[in-house]
């Protein structure tokens, strides 16, 4: 299958009898400047195929071919935060055409409700942002007032640890995404605007290598500028424990037309941190992988000291009184503190 990579309305690159040919290097998808890997690409823009609600979804939307590349070009390879996507050579498609319009399928993604799959199977519609919806979770876009917000699954901790941690990053001065509770889910605000920039994943640069210390000296060849926002989201990662930041819930924002880096992505992603599967064990935090690691980037580069915060419990106490959720307060400021206070002891 031949097509032409496209920015918005603009020929990227090509994809002829299997052969990858760059035009446009500045504006092209960074994985495909640095690997020319198309089909992995592809494969790294569907939805994870391990998700049930992904399998009703694509029941519902009667797919004859179910694997990720197939899933992926019944949409035109579009996604909702950024501006690539894929038309056959000489084809009049533009990319009004085929950009999403609609949540139609939002419910059926994020509850999997036979309500939804039945009402989703008895359509017409065949297109929707769910079937690149990426992530492990249950989740799904829906459009408010012209704005994308994306719907994640979450009880009652995996709801408080997103949003006291988007809390505590905005007290702490931190660029953050917009987070809000919802029904049964966690909510937050297409942080790309509509597709005004272009978000590319950090694993556009960094493959599967979650290193703090890789990150950084990679950072410094592509845009150093936007080291001090790395440095920040990582020690917000330490103090609150969370062993999940991979090269897909973090990443860069590039100008759609000129293809400048123009800041590291909004702090996003953080279910599965702080109380989000049971409070933790080990309060004092001895021995602390997260710490360990953070520490070790400071030994690496004792300058990077300079964009880590003071923080002070008033701050988490603040924090929890903002969230007002009933939870075991005392703990989390202790378990936050400790983790905080090791990092502060090496310095």
């Amino acid at each position: 299958m031949d097509f032409d990579i496209m920015n918005r309305d603009e020929c990227v690159a090509k994809w002829e009898n299997r052969q990858f040919t760059l035009l446009k290097s500045d504006l092209a998808p960074l994985y495909l400047v640095r690997t020319g890997n198309v089909e992995h690409w592809l494969e790294t823009r569907a939805i994870d195929e391990h998700r049930a609600n992904s399998r009703l979804l694509k029941k519902a939307l009667h797919l004859t071919e179910r694997d990720d590349i197939s899933t992926v070009m019944s949409v035109n390879a579009v996604t909702i935060t950024d501006n690539y996507w894929v038309k056959p050579p000489g084809s009049d498609l533009i990319y009004d055409d085929v950009r999403f319009d609609n949540d139609y399928f939002a419910n059926l993604a994020l509850r999997g409700e036979y309500g939804s799959f039945n009402k989703a199977a008895n359509s017409n519609r065949s297109r929707t942002p769910e079937l690149t919806n990426i992530g492990s979770f249950e989740k799904c876009w829906k459009l408010i007032d012209g704005e994308w917000w994306m719907y994640k699954k979450a009880d009652h901790n995996q709801q408080f640890s997103e949003i006291f941690i988007y809390e505590l990053g905005r007290i702490l001065g931190f660029s953050m995404a917009e987070y809000m509770i919802g029904d049964k889910c966690v909510k937050t605000r297409d942080f790309t605007d509509n597709a005004a920039v272009n978000f590319e994943s950090a694993y556009s640069f960094m493959d599967d290598k979650e290193n703090y210390i890789a990150v950084v000296e990679k950072l410094r060849e592509i845009a150093p500028h936007t080291i001090p926002d790395y440095v920040k989201m990582v020690f917000l990662d330490t103090i609150v424990a969370n062993p999940d930041r991979h090269t897909n819930n973090f990443g860069l924002l590039r100008d759609v037309e000129t293809g400048k880096v123009l800041s590291l992505a909004p702090n996003f992603d953080n279910n599965i941190a702080l109380i989000s599967r049971g409070y933790p064990g080990n309060i004092e935090r001895k021995n602390d992988v997260l710490v360990k690691f953070f520490n070790q980037l400071l030994e690496f580069d004792p300058l990077l000291i300079e964009h880590v915060p003071k923080l002070e419990e008033q701050d988490i106490r603040k924090t929890l009184k903002l969230v007002n959720m009933k939870v075991k307060s005392d703990v989390i400021v202790r378990f936050i503190m400790n983790g905080y206070n090791q990092i502060a002891r090496d310095k």
